[in-house]
């Protein structure tokens, strides 16, 4: 989004001053305003109850606008946004690997004919978080129990703190590739279905493919992908006419074991959208040989390098792989330093430039664990940090806020810095 004018700070500067009560005693609103900006964000929250005046800084529409203009981009808190279930019920949660910290967001507007939402793609631009479809299941559809694929888009904005309703999807998808422009003005959608986390390889698939246009609120749809697929990632490579979209992964048709079970069948190549020609697309060809692995692992893009191209980095087995796109193939860049026992619950992101690797300490193979499970400690989450630049690891450990240990194998995640 784009930052706020001059005339904008200044006036929302002059407001600081005549706040009444003082923010803090002895100094003039305005200078109290900056040095409480240089607080972390995800200390806002705690920070509220402190007295009458902190709790009406904290909590007014400039606190954003303050330290996007005061605070270099580098001290800007990088936060994970996590969604631990359905968010229509469920409050997310920011959570800060910095200082270990974790406050709450309000949950999505209710809508009451809805439920179990899941699959859907949660995205930060600026200073505002967007969650676009999913899969859900619908009182007012028959049956019941038969899941549904939403269009529905909702925006959250931190200067205000509230949500906010957007225009639909033209197609409701879940499970899809979801990128944002790098001048950051559009968001691009791909492929998807209506796939929901309680199902094996039930629901459907798509190819259809769409662009929403942040400042006219609107959906305009591209050129489809050339075949049905979902469960993919996508990413923008380049700048201006150069600009590419890559999608990489994802199933599409599925086939039956024994004439009874659906198994899907997993993409092993990459499709990519050359915007400049008016959103046509060409194959790459497979990303690795028969046999070598049935399915792409977890997929993060570091786009904080020097580069044009961003750094892509797969989670498979307990091994991360760098993408080389030159040859179109995974190297192996480094291993966990602790093994998890459940391979498939691990979270993965990419947050400040680092590649983080997230469990809970009951699913780590240690003494350690072994002690914090005598102490019924379930909910304490490991957190392991890679550097691709320096090739280092180092960990932390936090209490997360929720009742039960995070399902990372259905939890959404999406990062921002504020």
């Amino acid at each position: 989004m784009t930052p706020p004018s001059a005339t904008t700070v200044t006036n929302q500067e002059s407001q600081l001053q005549t706040l009444n009560p003082t923010i803090i005693p002895g100094l003039p609103n305005d200078l109290a305003a900056i040095i409480l900006v240089f607080i972390p964000y995800s200390h806002h929250s705690r920070l509220k109850s402190i007295c009458k005046s902190w709790k009406q800084f904290f909590s007014s529409k400039t606190i954003i606008s303050l330290r996007q203009k005061h605070l270099p981009l580098s001290t800007l808190s990088p936060l994970l946004c996590i969604f631990p279930q359905d968010p229509l019920i469920a409050s997310p949660y920011l959570f800060d690997p910095r200082n270990l910290a974790w406050s709450p967001l309000p949950p999505m507007p209710c809508n009451p004919h809805v439920y179990g939402l899941c699959n859907f793609t949660s995205i930060c631009i600026g200073s505002h978080l967007y969650v676009l479809g999913g899969s859900l299941f619908d009182t007012r559809s028959y049956p019941l129990d038969y899941p549904c694929p939403s269009s529905s888009a909702f925006r959250f904005d931190f200067g205000t703190f509230s949500w906010e309703t957007l225009a639909s999807m033209i197609n409701p998808r879940g499970s899809f590739a979801c990128a944002a422009t790098p001048n950051l003005d559009k968001i691009l959608v791909a492929g998807g279905g209506s796939r929901h986390t309680m199902f094996g390889a039930a629901g459907s698939r798509m190819s259809s493919v769409e662009m929403y246009d942040i400042g006219k609120d609107e959906w305009v749809p591209l050129d489809g992908l050339p075949r049905f697929r979902a469960g993919c990632v996508g990413f923008f490579v380049g700048n201006g006419e150069e600009r590419e979209f890559w999608v990489m992964g994802g199933y599409g048709e599925s086939r039956t074991v024994s004439g009874v079970f659906p198994v899907d069948q997993y993409y092993r190549d990459v499709l990519v959208m050359e915007m400049k020609n008016g959103g046509k697309w060409r194959e790459l060809g497979d990303m690795w040989e028969e046999g070598e692995r049935w399915k792409l692992g977890k997929i993060v893009v570091v786009e904080d390098g020097p580069s044009e191209a961003p750094a892509v980095f797969m989670l498979d087995r307990g091994d991360i792989f760098s993408y080389i796109m030159a040859s179109n193939s995974w190297i192996k860049e480094t291993s966990l330093p602790r093994k998890t026992s459940d391979e498939s619950s691990v979270g993965f992101v990419a947050l400040d430039g680092e590649l983080h690797v997230m469990t809970h300490l009951n699913g780590v193979k240690s003494k350690e664990c072994q002690r914090l499970r005598q102490q019924k400690r379930s909910a304490t989450m490991l957190v392991q940090i890679y550097h691709p630049r320096t090739k280092s690891w180092r960990s932390a450990t936090t209490r997360s806020p929720f009742h039960q240990p995070l399902d990372f194998k259905t939890a959404v995640m999406c990062t921002i810095r504020l």
